[in-house]
């Protein structure tokens, strides 16, 4: 190669590497942010990032544009790997165009999520932009569509997680909401469909960009988040973290990890942890984080519907999906929001092959007119069309509450639960003691000289009669009832049991789910 050659091709390079310039990463920093190459320096293993199309440059001349070409038009591409295991990267460039999408750079994003849908791998978008470029007009909206409609494709195919590092609005919030995950910075980062000002023209509501849309807004208000984070270190961190759990596609098993917690532990403080009195709360996470390798579990939308509780663990280092009713918060009642949220949750870990262990202790779907009225039927007919679907080994254990159509949903072994175990306190009902003795026994009771003894005593004939798990175990609907102490070995050799599990569904083009 001759030294004009080399001399351009390193001017070049070292151009693309400069971005919009000194000035704007200086602005970007002073908000607290990082560029789009320091992120992806972060977030990848040091020295893996191979970049393509560093050199694209957008093609339009209107506007005065003819005059601002900056290689990488406002995105850099490319691939690398998180502990050692390929990945396909976006991350958007706000000093260059303020992030905004082009043409091309529409097309660069393309192409790298073509590549991965090749190769397998999956897809992390770092978004920072401040939507589509505005003088190219309809181009760039196209460029948007062209990226929504691989997001739909690859759904199921290869893992998709969105990082909202900035700005996030109109037609860009979609790709995002398509994706598996959705990160997001607190302070830094927001997402709507519209902004404050069309808000205040449209309705006359008067909102700030963060209340409207920001990171814990979308993390505890619309569940359009799945993770708030103080900085982007933290943020880019638990992308990593997450990555662990996850396999390359839908074809490949989850990666087990070398175990570093005995799988026969068995831990006594189980044996206590659900209260005498069936009305008091427990927190179920502590359940959880007793009986997972090392206490290690990665909570999903930890700030929305916390009614119920997803996320991801090991079991002697095979990854699984948690989904757990929590009684600590609105006695673990299933409602819209959790069920949306399990729902969700279920059929992620179902595309990917991650089996399911679900923590039951459920009294029912929340009643009322608002719930109703919303449509509860349908929503939570949603995770039970999730569970219902699910080949991947499920397995439930019975804490204490299951009662009514809940029970049924909760990975019932009526709906292809494959393991499902109790605790000697699990009460499995149609419905609470009290509001069933009120039903079956009303006119006795109201005879009765003392109707409260009477209806006291009911309550204890029928719990004793029902409100446990035996009448279940008889009919085959539980597998086993075992001590609390011991459920940490007894998943781990059901999941043994089940790692060649193979169970379909019937052939289709694709269920309709109650949306």
């Amino acid at each position: 190669m001759s030294d004009e050659n080399r001399i351009r091709l390193q001017k070049m390079r070292e151009e693309a590497l400069r971005g919009g310039g000194e000035a704007r990463v200086k602005a970007q920093h002073d908000k607290g942010k990082f560029t789009a190459r320091e992120r992806l320096e972060i977030l990848l293993d040091r020295g893996s990032f191979e970049e393509v199309d560093a050199f694209v440059k957008h093609r339009s001349t209107d506007f005065g544009l003819d005059k601002q070409h900056i290689p990488g038009d406002g995105v850099v591409t490319g691939s690398g790997t998180i502990d050692g295991r390929l990945v396909f990267v976006f991350s958007q460039d706000f000093t260059v165009f303020g992030g905004s999408l082009s043409e091309t750079h529409a097309e660069k994003i393309c192409k790298i999520m073509d590549m991965a849908m090749k190769v397998g791998a999956p897809v992390i978008g770092l978004n920072d932009s401040g939507g589509a470029r505005i003088q190219e007009g309809v181009v760039s909206l196209g460029g948007y569509a062209d990226i929504f409609l691989r997001n739909t494709l690859a759904s199921g195919v290869i893992p998709q997680i969105s990082a909202v590092m900035g700005p996030c609005a109109g037609g860009a919030v979609y790709s995002p909401a398509i994706t598996d995950f959705v990160f997001m910075v607190e302070g830094t980062s927001y997402m709507f469909v519209t902004g404050p000002n069309v808000v205040k023209t449209v309705t006359h509501e008067n909102v700030t960009s963060e209340d409207l849309g920001g990171a814990m807004t979308h993390a505890s208000k619309s569940g359009v988040a799945h993770f708030a984070h103080e900085n982007e270190v933290h943020s880019l961190m638990a992308i990593r973290r997450m990555m662990g759990f996850l396999p390359q596609n839908n074809v490949e098993c989850p990666p087990r990890k070398p175990p570093t917690d005995d799988r026969n532990r068995r831990d006594m403080a189980l044996n206590d942890i659900v209260p005498d009195n069936p009305n008091k709360p427990y927190d179920i996470k502590d359940v959880i984080t007793r009986t997972v390798d090392d206490g290690d579990f990665m909570e999903v939308q930890e700030h929305y519907a916390p009614n119920i509780v997803v996320g991801f663990a090991r079991y002697d280092g095979r990854p699984v999906g948690i989904v757990a009713n929590q009684p600590a918060v609105l006695a673990g009642v299933l409602d819209i929001d959790s069920s949306l949220k399990a729902a969700r949750f279920v059929r992620f870990c179902d595309c990917f092959n991650i089996p399911l262990v679900v923590f039951e202790d459920v009294p029912g779907f929340l009643p009322g007119t608002e719930q109703e009225w919303r449509g509860i039927i349908k929503h939570g007919a949603k995770l039970l069309y999730a569970f219902a679907e699910a080949t991947v080994p499920k397995i439930t254990v019975i804490t204490r509450k299951a009662y009514g159509g809940a029970y049924d949903v909760m990975n019932s072994k009526h709906i292809r639960g494959d393991y499902n175990y109790a605790w000697p306190s699990a009460e499995i009902a149609v419905m609470g003691p009290k509001g069933a003795v009120e039903i079956i026994f009303r006119k006795e009771i109201a005879a009765a000289k003392d109707s409260e003894q009477a209806l006291e005593e009911k309550i204890e004939e029928y719990r004793k009669k029902f409100a446990n798990p035996f009448i279940a175990a008889e009919r085959g609907f539980i597998d086993d009832v075992f001590e609390p102490c011991d459920t940490r070995p007894r998943v781990i050799r059901a999941l043994e049991i089940l790692e060649n599990k193979a169970d379909s569904n019937p052939r289709k083009k694709h269920g309709n789910i109650p949306l």
